[in-house]
């Protein structure tokens, strides 16, 4: 049954993003200003497909630790292509930080950039550290709140592997606490994989932790996720 649920979602799924792909032609052109809201329905679109199609439920817990306006620096783990997907229906202006290779996707490239997602060439070394803290600035006088992935790739559940140290550069840079947030969502949408499985999905939010030195704020975001992975089913 889920290798039946997954053919059907993949192929919906595609299909969508390609309709809409071609509908935003016109946002491009004539409505930039309606970028993000059009992001913001097509993300919806495709959970709504992942929940119903596939059987899994979403459970959000920690919700009181997010702002409801004004910028944010949110450090999620990351294991699945929803992680890139749910905050964009958990707060009212996202800004996700991306690898810098998506923005040339045809049709969802251009998308990105107009909706003011943040590209960063990770291979350009000490300049992507640059326009990483030029691009912060940028997202916070907008008040969007910045979800990062400090992992710097997709991990699988449970698996802990070193902090890149940008989230503590944004943190110092900005005097903005860091919202960490722990999940389980590689369970049911793995990386790289077709099969897609039911289940119960959470997205753990903890406190924020406040500013401080790069060692000790990349140790505490480590320890919030593990303290918050009980409640993610790990």
């Amino acid at each position: 049954m889920a290798v039946v649920r997954s053919v059907v979602f993949n192929i919906v799924a595609f299909v969508l993003t390609g309709v809409m792909g071609v509908g935003a032609l016109p946002i491009r052109w004539f409505m930039p200003g309606h970028a993000l809201a059009y992001a913001k329905l097509w993300s919806r679109l495709v959970l709504w497909l992942f929940r119903t199609i596939c059987g899994v439920q979403v459970r959000v817990s920690g919700l009181e630790h997010l702002p409801q306006s004004g910028p944010a620096l949110i450090a999620s783990q990351h294991q699945s292509a929803f992680d890139t997907l749910v905050w964009m229906l958990l707060l009212p202006r996202p800004c996700y930080v991306m690898k810098g290779e998506l923005t040339r996707i045809p049709l969802l490239g251009p998308m990105l950039v107009l909706t003011g997602m943040m590209p960063v060439e990770r291979a350009a070394g000490a300049r992507a550290l640059r326009l990483l803290l030029q691009g912060t600035d940028k997202a916070v006088a907008d008040n969007r709140q910045i979800i990062i992935f400090p992992e710097g790739t997709r991990t699988m559940p449970g698996e802990h592997v070193a902090l890149k140290p940008g989230i503590a550069a944004m943190s110092s840079h900005t005097g903005l606490p860091v919202i960490p947030v722990a999940t389980n969502s590689g369970l049911f949408w793995g990386r790289n994989a077709f099969v897609k499985r039911s289940g119960v999905l959470h997205v753990c939010i903890g406190p924020s932790i406040d500013p401080t030195r790069r060692a000790v704020l990349l140790e505490e975001i480590e320890k919030s996720w593990r303290a918050l992975e009980p409640g993610c089913g790990l």
